[in-house]
């Protein structure tokens, strides 16, 4: 720990691009069994070349939740542009029952008109594309097969996002889950060889867009996003101990709220915001604390002379798990907020922490110590069953998508953390590794 305290100094830099260090999303599991479905590539009609690729974004997006399987393009029987255009057979017989087209033109301002449609193909070819309806009394023809057909404009440098929400609106139709393709994620990178080698990162979910927004001499840890996406809270070993801090990502601006004796960590947002649960050690174990934010009073929620740490909100914001040693070795707890009282959630494994909850509060996803090593695991809160999500030697910081499809973490592949993900049901798995320096400390932000 000593030699962290030495040659101390702190950059804040706003929004600056590094282009040099993104992660790229490399698929390791579970494709196979996913749904198949078209996404066909835009229609541009305009000069030269798009800045982003529209229909590539969505299609990755859609692959990356594990539930979709986007046919490639060179398989593909035809490329329409419309619902009027689709083969319903061709594609039926491909197994596809939903297809993503649209096209894209350029406005007399510079920016880009979006139209597109998501259709269902089944529907389609039983109704040959067209069926009659009743409209005020008379028979018209109706299109039932076109789940929707949306129009948007954006900039240029916003095609890549509206790539990102098309998908959500894709997922959430098929799946009845709203999507987290427009999200962001927050890590700390550990790079040996810089100048300043802890570096606090924000990129979006899928690794694109990596911005640095802080990086120090001494070791940040620990990003914890505020529920409006505008705050991260961290903790930072700048001033020769642990501190927490709560930074304005678009500002640049940032406050230290807890500096207490000794240490200061894992600090989480309240689901309204409005307060901060943390880590102190000033009476000496270590204990939980929340904060309110504006009056800056401090509650102390744990008691005891064991170990009290990892605190997590509950979504409804009214009760607090967190990661205890009182029964020997770490296990995770439940503390109700209003009276103090205490259950154990966890018993199976050796050791169970890092404990998150599901944004509908069914699944706790934690870090499971087991003969195997330490695993991303999930378990039924109604019925106490867990399930082993991930394989490798060594994993933690599980920080689970706002829609609670999926849970990323930091692994060791190759002697070097990393970041992967993980569907909450375990089939699907990626990693995400960075071109430098050891990946840690995950935060998956809120819905944007």
């Amino acid at each position: 720990m000593k030699r962290w305290l030495v040659g101390l100094c702190v950059v804040l830099l706003g929004f600056s691009q590094l282009a040099r260090a993104e992660l790229e999303l490399v698929i390791t599991e579970g494709i196979d069994s996913a749904r198949p479905i078209g996404v066909v590539p835009f229609q541009w009609e305009g000069p030269g070349e798009l800045p982003a690729d529209i229909a590539a974004v969505v299609a990755s997006d859609l692959r990356r939740s594990g539930k979709f399987s986007p046919v490639e393009i060179s398989k593909m029987p035809q490329t329409p542009y419309s619902d009027e255009q689709v083969d319903y057979n061709a594609w039926t017989s491909m197994g596809v029952d939903a297809l993503v087209t649209g096209k894209i033109t350029q406005t007399p301002d510079g920016n880009y008109e979006i139209i597109y449609q998501l259709i269902d193909v089944v529907r389609g070819q039983l109704t040959s594309g067209q069926s009659k309806g009743l409209q005020n009394g008379e028979l018209v023809l109706t299109k039932d097969h076109v789940l929707f057909t949306n129009r948007t404009v954006a900039e240029g440098r916003r095609l890549r996002q509206n790539g990102h929400r098309i998908a959500d609106l894709v997922y959430e139709k098929l799946t009845g889950e709203r999507g987290a393709f427009l999200t962001r994620i927050a890590y700390v990178v550990i790079d040996d060889k810089a100048k300043y080698p802890y570096q606090l990162r924000i990129a979006d979910y899928d690794g694109f867009n990596e911005q640095l927004v802080l990086k120090s001499q001494q070791p940040l840890m620990s990003p914890s996003w505020s529920p409006d996406g505008s705050k991260l809270a961290y903790v930072s070993f700048e001033n020769k101990q642990a501190q927490i801090f709560i930074m304005d990502i678009y500002k640049g601006t940032r406050e230290m709220v807890a500096s207490y004796p000794r240490h200061n960590g894992n600090p989480r947002f309240s689901p309204d915001g409005k307060k901060l649960a943390m880590v102190l050690s000033k009476s000496g174990s270590l204990q939980v604390y929340v904060m309110d934010l504006a009056t800056k009073k401090l509650t102390q929620v744990t008691r005891g002379r064991s170990n009290n740490t990892e605190a997590f909100w509950d979504p409804k914001g009214d009760s607090l798990i967190f990661t205890s040693d009182r029964g020997g070795k770490p296990q995770i707890y439940r503390v109700n907020l209003a009276d103090g009282s205490t259950k154990r959630l966890t018993w199976q494994g050796s050791q169970n922490l890092g404990g998150q909850l599901t944004p509908d509060g069914r699944f706790l996803v934690m870090v499971n110590k087991s003969d195997s090593g330490y695993n991303i695991a999930k378990q039924d809160l109604e019925t106490g069953a867990v399930q082993i999500l991930t394989k490798t030697f060594l994993d933690e910081s599980p920080s689970i998508a706002p829609n609670g499809s999926m849970v990323i973490y930091s692994s060791v592949n190759n002697k070097s953390n990393e970041l992967s993900l993980v569907s909450i049901d375990g089939r699907f798995k990626a990693r995400l590794p960075a071109t430098n320096g050891r990946v840690r400390a995950p935060s998956w932000g809120p819905f944007l």
